[in-house]
């Protein structure tokens, strides 16, 4: 169902865009790029679905069409600015918004209608004919008014339309949009199921845009005048020298180059195959892709075309990180890549376009660290499993052996080496607290010291690679509630008084009411009924496992 609904989902708007009329127009696409694009529609999250359909779709759209690509949300939360062209409207332009799609982050807003506004004013409303395609899963988040927005385009522009694709909304919610559509002479398209995938497809085949009026009979042509070719400007990028060139997933940033030959303003920023055309002056074009670069400075001369070569001396390095050997591989693994010129950090399952030469990679799994250098060549593939070697502990708490299991979120574990140092420490190797604390270790013997309140215990166990243990501690301690009406604060004391006849204080509280898990044993808890004095005692017995509640009158 999920494939029917993406290839509807493509169908939808391959048709839409003919049938709205993006042959000879010049068009923006506008995608909602909000968090809620991470919701799922049968099991995968919509903006796959959306980049999928966009990509799709784009690969049937005929070469001279000019096409343009915009999106909010896409780069700050909770701001209502977010808004990007990051695609100007030409021809040739599906690579780019392949990639541009591919490559944002879904987490912002919705400010669909100041959106639609900026698009419209990028095409020039106002003195061409125009087309705004927006693609949102929610409602305006930002205060505007999408309805009157569509009454103000289609009054001030020359031929503006608005057609929405209302991508997983409700039909209430599609409503509250479908004004902006319908106020320009645009379409509303409701893509929220299957059915309404199925009804729409059915609505842009059996409805297509009515054929153009037959052109009049052409004058005489002029003697053709020599073609002129359409870019002045068609760089090219490979890895390596003799490479294939890189066409997906590969970025262009051109900058005017100021007087000391520095970066200046910058021009634009493209992605995948660069087909432009740059005015007369001088820049400086930066080809990347991933962590590798090429830069290059341009003179740009009025009628001569310039096709340059970027390499970029790089190659590709894959990494899979396993806890231990024969294990999956691990998704909380860190892998840093230190490379000529830089650094770079990844998580779990690891694919870096990376700048050739000596890679010194380090994959971290919890207090497992491993370091391997690897040699990159240009245009190399270099595909590499690394295995940390660590085991897996999970650890808890129980009041007893046996007994009741510790739920408190204040439970604190720190793991230390058992081998103790020169001076008696050890050393810290990990703390967590809570529950089921979660720790990847490499081989050796540790000590788990493990705080509840005033309880404190240590549990030693070993680690071997590739180990999965449950470590079970048992406290030997119970729940001591005290109450003291009126007092200034509360205190816990050894029930044995030491050579000097004084009690160890345990701990103690302010106020009158106080609850703590404490080892089982005799001790004698204290009401002070101001900071000087006017004390009033009570002793208590703590069993392990059990609970004890004493009031202090």
């Amino acid at each position: 169902m999920a494939g029917l609904m993406r290839s509807a989902a493509a169908a939808i708007l391959l048709f839409s865009m003919t049938s709205f009329g993006f042959a000879a127009n010049k068009v923006i696409i506008i995608l909602d790029a909000s968090g809620s694009m991470w919701a799922q529609i049968d099991g995968k999250p919509k903006l796959e679905i959306a980049r999928e359909s966009l990509r799709t779709v784009l690969q049937s759209v005929p070469a001279d069409d000019e096409i343009g690509f915009m999106a909010y949300g896409h780069r700050t939360k909770g701001s209502c600015d977010d808004i990007e062209l990051i695609v100007p409207p030409q021809a040739g332009s599906a690579s780019a918004i392949s990639a541009a799609a591919d490559s944002m982050k879904f987490l912002g807003k919705t400010p669909l209608t100041a959106a639609v506004k900026q698009a419209a004013e990028a095409l020039k409303y106002t003195e061409d004919k125009a087309t705004v395609v927006l693609i949102t899963d929610g409602l305006e988040t930002c205060g505007g008014d999408p309805c009157a927005l569509g009454r103000e385009l289609k009054q001030s522009g020359v031929d503006f339309t608005a057609d929405v694709v209302g991508f997983g909304l409700t039909a209430d919610e599609g409503k509250q949009i479908a004004c902006l559509a319908e106020n320009t002479g645009g379409k509303y398209i409701q893509a929220s199921d299957e059915k309404a995938l199925q009804e729409a497809l059915v609505e842009t085949v059996a409805t297509p845009a009515p054929a153009p009026a037959p052109a009049p009979e052409p004058a005489p042509a002029p003697a053709p005048e020599p073609a002129k070719p359409e870019f002045n400007f068609t760089p090219s990028m490979v890895m390596a020298e003799d490479g294939d060139p890189i066409t997906d997933g590969n970025a262009w940033e051109i900058y005017k180059a100021a007087a000391d030959g520095s970066r200046g303003d910058q021009v634009t920023t493209e992605y995948g195959v660069l087909k432009t055309n740059l005015e007369p002056g001088d820049y400086i074009v930066v080809g990347r892709d991933d962590e590798a670069r090429s830069e290059q400075k341009i003179k740009i001369e009025a009628g001569k075309t310039y096709s340059p070569l970027f390499t970029l001396n790089a190659g590709t390095l894959v990494i899979h990180p396993h806890a231990s050997q024969g294990s999956e591989i691990s998704g909380e693994a860190r892998v840093d890549s230190a490379y000529p010129g830089g650094s770079t950090t990844h998580y779990g399952d690891t694919k870096a376009t990376l700048p050739a030469g000596e890679q010194k990679v380090t994959v971290q799994i919890g207090a497992g660290t491993v370091t391997e250098t690897v040699q990159l060549a240009a245009g190399q593939t270099v595909e590499k499993d690394i295995v940390v070697g660590v085991g897996h502990a999970v650890l808890n708490a129980y009041y007893t052996a046996g007994g009741d299991k510790a739920d408190n979120s204040g439970i604190g574990f720190e793991i230390v080496k058992a081998k103790k140092k020169i001076d008696g420490s050890r050393e810290s190797v990990e703390h967590s607290y809570g529950p089921d604390s979660k720790f990847w270790l490499p081989p050796d013997d540790y000590v788990a010291l493990t705080t509840l309140d005033l309880a404190v215990v240590e549990q030693p166990f070993s680690i071997k690679a590739g180990d999965n243990q449950d470590v079970k501690v048992a406290l030997d301690a119970g729940v001591l509630a005290m109450s003291a009406p009126g007092a200034y604060s509360i205190e816990v004391l050894s029930s044995k008084k030491d050579i000097e006849g004084k009690r160890k204080s345990l701990g103690l509280s302010y106020g009158d009411s106080w609850q703590q898990t404490i080892p089982a044993g005799d001790y004698v808890v204290v009401r002070h009924m101001s900071a000087e004095g006017q004390e009033k005692e009570t002793p208590v017995t703590i069993k392990a496992g059990e609970r004890a509640e004493i009031t202090v009158q």
